[in-house]
């Protein structure tokens, strides 16, 4: 009888009774949300779903998969990875840093910890690794071709990470975020994932789920968050504006442009260049036409694989205890006033833009400045034709989205210069 008591006790149904684990229960119902948002409704799935099940896994009381504490603080404790006692000095050290106290119950003094998978596979975002790569996945599958031809565009996208800064002073005059913890909930504005983990997972890794998921729903609802915004900031006779089609762009002009770009972000931001460096170097791959092999494992099988690790590593560090609190729903909130700002921003530059122009930019674009490259290149295509079904916006949209991405990833580096 004993035998089978303690078989109960162990189990995971038994442990969600226990005091706290309710939470656990509550985190496990958000993820299934989220699965159904990512498999019925197809709201950037190759993400969603992995974040998901990652969010799943490590809300299932017992399973070991993900032990927070030894990333507690911030940091990742080696000796504890090494299988070195847990003591009581460690802990009321934590204690002292702000580490959360349902973190610190979850462990013992004596006690040694067994590194589950998640917590090997986290190590890939807390050394910046997952980020890295994920952007030279995407600069293989991008083109900036648009950007080149119509370099105003860059101005645009510039615009567009307003929503970055905005939310960075809305979050410090809140007064309930330190100035690193807000500049990483601003980087949702950016509408780039990939570059919100990287920035969270140096300044702010205690906030790392929150807003990881508040990035990429986010980026999933860019259809439904942008048009209102763009209708409301613009007129019909501008909305029905025609642009001229984009000039060809040559091959030299795409093999100089990301060796240029390296060199002057990199000296200009160093804390952007990792996500700089890898972004160009993935598109060089693409451009200079003598690694088709690269490119095409870049572009695939690389950030297919890294985009696994990456969801489930993400949705792991949303565990109930630390997931569910008043600053998570803050933070959800401010992640809209972000896209906001950021999609009002490139919108209101394109219209003061056309002030001084002769040949007139439909303002639509400058929404696409975001870079949720190409969905928010879709959304200004999409909303120019229901204006005038005659209008194809979608190259020159793609300039200010590429734009977008470039300037996440500096507005990023300035962010982590000033408060890392």
């Amino acid at each position: 009888m004993e035998a089978i008591l303690n078989f109960l006790q162990s189990s995971g149904f038994y442990q969600f009774s226990q005091n706290g684990n309710w939470k656990s229960l509550v985190m496990i119902g958000v993820a299934c949300v989220l699965l159904y948002l990512g498999i019925v409704k197809k709201f950037e799935p190759l993400l969603l779903v992995t974040i998901a099940f990652g969010m799943l896994l490590t809300n299932l009381p017992g399973a070991g998969m993900f032990h927070e504490i030894l990333f507690a603080g911030g940091h990742i404790h080696w000796d504890l990875f090494g299988g070195a006692p847990i003591t009581a000095q460690f802990l009321a050290e934590m204690k002292a840093s702000g580490v959360a106290d349902a973190v610190l119950s979850a462990v013992t003094a004596g006690e040694s910890i067994t590194p589950g998978l998640v917590d090997v596979l986290y190590l890939g975002i807390k050394l910046g690794i997952y980020p890295c790569l994920i952007f030279m996945g995407v600069g293989a599958m991008t083109d900036f071709g648009p950007l080149i031809a119509n370099p105003k565009s860059l101005l645009l996208g510039a615009a567009a990470q307003l929503g970055i800064f905005m939310t960075f002073v809305g979050c410090r005059l809140s007064g309930l975020f330190t100035a690193a913890q807000a500049g990483s909930i601003g980087i949702i504005g950016g509408a780039d994932g990939p570059t919100a983990i990287f920035v969270t997972s140096r300044l702010a890794p205690e906030l790392l789920g929150p807003i990881a998921v508040a990035a990429y729903s986010y980026m999933a609802l860019v259809p439904v968050i942008q048009p209102p915004i763009m209708r409301l900031l613009t007129t019909e006779k501008e909305r029905k504006i025609v642009m001229k089609p984009l000039r060809e762009v040559s091959k030299k002009e795409k093999i100089i442009f990301p060796i240029v770009v390296t060199i002057f972000v990199a000296l200009l931001v160093p804390s952007a260049a990792p996500l700089i460096v890898c972004l160009m170097l993935g598109n060089l791959f693409r451009e200079c036409g003598v690694v088709d092999r690269l490119s095409k494992t870049v572009q695939n099988e690389l950030i297919n694989i890294v985009t696994i690790f990456l969801g489930v590593s993400v949705g792991a560090t949303a565990t109930g205890a630390t997931f569910l609190s008043g600053r998570t729903l803050v933070i959800m909130a401010m992640g809209v006033v972000a896209f906001g700002f950021g999609t009002a921003g490139g919108v209101l530059l394109a219209k003061f833009m056309n002030l001084f122009l002769k040949e007139k930019i439909n303002p639509l674009i400058g929404s696409a400045g975001v870079s949720a490259v190409p969905m928010a290149a879709r959304v200004s295509q999409v909303e120019g034709q229901k204006a005038n079904p005659g209008n194809f916006l979608l190259m020159h949209a793609m300039g200010p989205n590429v734009a977008g991405v470039i300037g996440s990833a500096i507005a990023a580096g300035v962010l982590m210069s000033l408060f890392g």
